[in-house]
This record gives structure tokens, sequence and C-alpha cells, in this order.
């Protein structure tokens, strides 16, 4: 996966509408299915809470297959490559211990993958106007290009495949 540059403001827009769409079908399948449910398959003397928790196990399995089917839609592009690249920064998150260590060894590929790791996650903190620790990001993002281009490699977050994970 590579980092492209999204429009914040659309990115964010799109996002509430996506999450506030989300809530309400979830609300309404929820509500509508475990009615139905307690209205063919219960008697009202006795506790709904197992028909309403199918309810809305219902409500979150049809919000999820509506979700998958419009991720190729246009106006989930924003939205799907942010959930993608969070998906990505905690894969090389969980093996971090270990491209630390081949890291100090100069290690190619750790570097690249480190190199991706900072880029991206500097684009989400600027995303979600999350600023607190972008100055240690920051620090972190020159010390590392600076090692990067002193074993003469390409500070750039191209060659970066979710495959070099593999070797951590």
């Amino acid at each position: 996966m590579q980092l492209i540059e999204i429009d914040k403001f659309r990115y964010r827009k799109h996002l509430r509408i996506v999450f506030a769409a989300i809530a309400i079908a979830l609300a309404i399948i929820a509500i509508g299915s475990s009615t139905l449910i307690i209205h063919f398959f219960s008697t009202p003397d006795v506790d709904h809470f197992w028909h309403n928790l199918t309810g809305v196990v219902i409500a979150a399995i049809v919000v999820a297959l509506i979700l998958n089917k419009l991720r190729s839609h246009p106006f989930m592009f924003e939205v799907v490559y942010v959930w993608e690249l969070k998906q990505q920064l905690n894969r090389i998150h969980r093996k971090m211990k270990n491209i630390e260590k081949k890291i100090d060894n100069n290690d190619h590929d750790a570097m690249v993958i480190m190199n991706y790791m900072y880029k991206g996650s500097k684009q989400l903190y600027q995303l979600d106007d999350n600023t607190i620790t972008m100055s240690t990001l920051n620090s972190k993002i020159k010390a590392l290009d600076k090692r990067m281009e002193d074993a003469g490699m390409d500070t750039s977050t191209d060659s970066y495949t979710p495959g070099m994970l593999e070797r951590f």
C-alpha cells in the first residue's frame, strides 16, 4: 500500500457521513429485526434479551455486508484509504521490536518499513489533527531520513511493500 495525499476536509466530511449512516443503520436494523423476531418467535411475558441481541447481530452483519459492497464507491475512497492505512500501521506496530533491532544494524527492509511507519503515522496525525506528538515524530523522521541517506537509500515510501513484514 502506497501513501497518497488525500484532501483532509473531504476525508473528514465523508467519515462523519459514513459513521452517521452506520449508526443510523445499526439502530434501525437492530430495532426492526429484534421487533420482528420478538413478534414471530416470542411471547410478551418472557425476557427478550437474546431476541434483542440477535437483532443487534443481524444489524452488524447487514451493515458489514453493505460497507463491504460500497468499499469501492468513489465516495468511500478516502475513508477506506485511511482504514487500510491504519491496518497496515498496526501490522507494522505488532512487529516493531524486531524491526527496531534490525534498524540498529542498518537493515535495508527495516529502515524502509520504519520510514513508511513514520510517514504514514504523520499523515494520520495530520488528518486527525493529532498534533500532540508531532514534534517527536518529526524528529524521528529526520533521524531516520539521515540514517537512510547515509546508507545511500531513497527516503520515499514507494519501495515499501506489505510482504517486507514477513521477515520480522
